[in-house]
């Protein structure tokens, strides 16, 4: 058996990072329920569930895990992101073992990276 991969974001305002998130991934906002907002994959298309929750702490440090979106063309993506509402970290892209990555923030400052995937091999 497989297991289903679920991914759950702690937030401050859910609601607010459910409609970033989504345009972000082209996944489907659900809806909430309390702490919580959940988004799918349109359609039903394989791929993980994303539920936003709701905490009181705010985020402190660098994020422990972060998601890397793979596109393409990087900088048409990042650019898409950052009218989205995500911020820039760093202006110049990232070299490594031939992957190349940006990595932004969304509005509450969680670390995330778009990558070509190792397109650049």
């Amino acid at each position: 058996m497989v297991a289903q991969l679920g991914l759950v974001l702690d937030c401050h305002d859910p609601e607010k990072l459910a409609t970033f998130w989504s345009a972000a991934l082209g996944y489907e906002l659900i809806g909430g329920a309390g702490n919580y907002v959940l988004l799918l994959p349109p359609g039903g298309d394989a791929g993980p569930q994303f539920l936003l929750q709701r905490v009181p702490e705010p985020k402190e440090t660098k994020n422990r895990m972060h998601f890397d979106i793979h596109v393409p063309d990087i900088e048409t993506e990042a650019a898409r992101l950052v009218e989205l509402g995500a911020e820039r970290v760093d202006p110049d892209q990232r070299s490594e073992h031939g992957n190349n990555w940006v990595l932004l923030q969304d509005p509450e400052g969680n670390e995330f990276c778009v990558c070509d995937g190792g397109a650049g091999a």
